[in-house]
């Protein structure tokens, strides 16, 4: 095993296993019976609570916290895997709390499970093959997300939750516990239910990341165009643009739905519709 110092072997307790060829920087502490694979990357000051497991090509970040029966870098659940050099790349600053289960990319999602920085993941969360995730994105216990699923910055997943495969979840969202997501959820909003729905604005959490007055009036009136106005999404979107494109935020959210692949969440008693409607 690579450590730089011997103040940084008093920090790995002597049951851990770590095999040749994991690279831990200064700083970690490896606690009691934990396993680290040959392939893993470890940045300064990341914390490995006990019997914890790390595999496979997996790369962390500094000061993350990671808990106890944590498991990180198995291989995807995906009968086509055979296995190939897939990842998990995690950032920095992150808390993984016990039992999550993080498993690393498929070939034909492109090798890669990312995860940013500042995350916070309760436990049990599961994040599948091939998922995305943003930074300061908050999971509570027992969120999961099946294989290719987008989740965008600040969005906060309720306890519960299940995300269909290929799903997005755009930044400043928030999704209710023991939601069932099955279309793409836009950024900005509230969705809660099995099958979510929409119910307005996520107004909470938009005045605690500091929206301006202004920006949330934009969004807004975007909203109602959007899902409220009962016109075609097409033209809804054409209308949120012309009236509204002077605003970032509602730039994104346009585009968020004008690019969805698997259909957007609507409020209840309007059909999710795909961007081809």
């Amino acid at each position: 095993m690579q450590i730089k110092t011997k103040a940084d072997k008093d920090l790995i307790h002597p049951t851990a296993v770590i095999q040749n060829g994991a690279k831990i920087e200064e700083g970690v502490e490896i606690g009691p019976y934990s396993l680290i694979g040959k392939d893993v990357t470890i940045g300064k000051g990341t914390i490995v609570s006990s019997h914890a497991v790390i595999e496979g090509w997996t790369t962390i970040g500094h000061d993350c916290k990671i808990h106890q029966f944590v498991s990180i870098g198995a291989p995807p659940q995906d009968v086509t895997y055979k296995g190939e050099k897939t990842e998990v790349v995690i950032g920095s600053n992150n808390a993984i709390r016990e039992f999550v289960t993080i498993h690393r990319g498929s070939v034909k999602g492109g090798g890669k499970t990312i995860i940013g920085d500042k995350n916070f993941l309760m436990a049990y969360v599961h994040i599948a093959h091939d998922c995305r995730i943003g930074n300061n994105v908050l999971m509570a216990n027992a969120a999961t997300l099946a294989g290719h699923v987008t989740i965008g910055d600040y969005v906060y997943i309720g306890g519960l939750v299940a995300i269909h495969q290929f799903a997005k979840v755009g930044a400043y969202a928030i999704v209710g516990g023991a939601s069932a997501i099955t279309h793409d959820v836009p950024p900005y909003v509230m969705a809660v239910g099995n099958r979510a729905k929409l119910y307005g604005l996520n107004k909470v959490g938009l005045r605690r990341q500091r929206f301006s007055r202004e920006e949330m009036d934009d969004l807004k009136k975007a909203y109602n165009i959007l899902f409220r106005s009962g016109l075609t999404l097409k033209d809804a979107i054409d209308k949120a643009r012309d009236e509204l494109g002077h605003s970032e935020h509602v730039v994104h959210l346009v585009e968020f739905i004008k690019d969805s692949k698997r259909g957007i969440t609507r409020e209840k008693g309007r059909r999710a519709e795909s961007n081809e409607d």
